[in-house]
């Protein structure tokens, strides 16, 4: 299956990608470990992405439609994969959907989490006192205000991206206010009925 996740941050869909990814045991591609590990590398591209993401700016849809496709197109993708934080955009949306069709494949499910403001808040400020209590560095775009910034951003683009996927068939909303599990669980459900709808088309 081809999967994406829409959250905010803090909403849990890197969590329920990876708890999915291990189930369906396909790759969780999150834009934002692929963009990091550029950065790492210290790569060109990777010095382009660094100031972006300390500021909480959104990266150019090139830039990041770049590293998406590069990794879709390696063969443990060829059974399927899921995206956790891509696309951003409509017009990052409309470039998978080419690059895909390319493919002779398609989206099976985009899959967003709902999540009321003060619930992302604690969850990142829980994420932020975690990687300080193990001595880990915390994240650039955990920061107080880089993380009101992403949350802007999204909720700039989530609306015309969330209705692109509307009309294209394939959006379903979950309530991630709920227990983690209970998530996990409701998504398990949700891609039954997925399963059943594309073997009866």
């Amino acid at each position: 299956m081809r999967i994406i996740f829409l959250g905010p941050p803090g909403s849990g869909k890197g969590t329920q990608a990876c708890r999915l990814s291990q189930k369906l045991n396909v790759p969780q591609l999150s834009t934002g470990d692929m963009l990091r590990a550029e950065v790492d590398r210290n790569t060109l591209l990777g010095k382009q992405v660094k100031g972006s993401m300390e500021s909480g700016s959104l990266i150019s849809d090139a830039i990041v439609n770049q590293v998406v496709c590069d990794r879709i197109r390696l063969p443990d993708c060829d059974s399927g994969f899921i995206l956790d934080g891509y696309p951003r955009t409509v017009d990052q949306a409309k470039s998978l959907h080419a690059f895909i069709s390319n493919m002779d494949c398609a989206i099976d499910a985009v899959i967003e989490l709902r999540v009321e403001d003060a619930s992302m808040f604690k969850r990142i400020q829980v994420r932020v006192l975690e990687a300080i209590a193990s001595e880990k560095s915390v994240r650039s775009d955990d920061k107080y205000d880089v993380f009101l910034k992403r949350i802007e951003n999204y909720r700039k683009t989530i609306l015309p991206l969330s209705s692109y996927y509307r009309d294209m068939g394939c959006l379903y909303i979950i309530d991630g206010m709920l227990d983690m599990d209970e998530v996990s669980r409701s998504i398990d459900s949700l891609l039954v009925s997925v399963r059943k709808k594309c073997s009866s088309s």
